[in-house]
């Protein structure tokens, strides 16, 4: 799979926003949905329900339930990833990224 510029900014958000997410930043314990998940980003609900999906693919999220379906980060498999990746590389390049997003210090 080749990424896109556009896909690697809007996939690297959707990325990151589920890797650093807090049980504070949504309404279930168990994951966000993709509906939230695009309040908090400012995206298009299609768009993100796109990247969640090149996510899924790569096992590096978990859908749990049906409707509401909740999306979770899978650190486990994230970190058995190829390191040769594309969504691997993407998701740990770090020289954009404000980290103040996610922490809170």
């Amino acid at each position: 799979m080749q990424i896109t510029e556009t896909e690697d900014t809007e996939l690297k958000k959707v990325g990151l926003e589920l890797m650093f997410l807090t049980p504070e930043k949504c309404s279930n314990r168990n994951g966000i949905t993709a509906v939230e998940l695009a309040r908090q980003l400012c995206m298009d609900v299609e768009t993100v329900k796109k990247k969640l999906k090149v996510l899924y693919e790569h096992n590096i999220v978990r859908a749990i339930g049906i409707n509401p379906k909740l999306w979770k980060f899978d650190e486990y498999n994230f970190q058995r990833m190829d390191e040769d990746d594309e969504v691997y590389m993407l998701l740990c390049s770090f020289d954009d990224v404000d980290f103040d997003r996610y922490f809170e210090y």
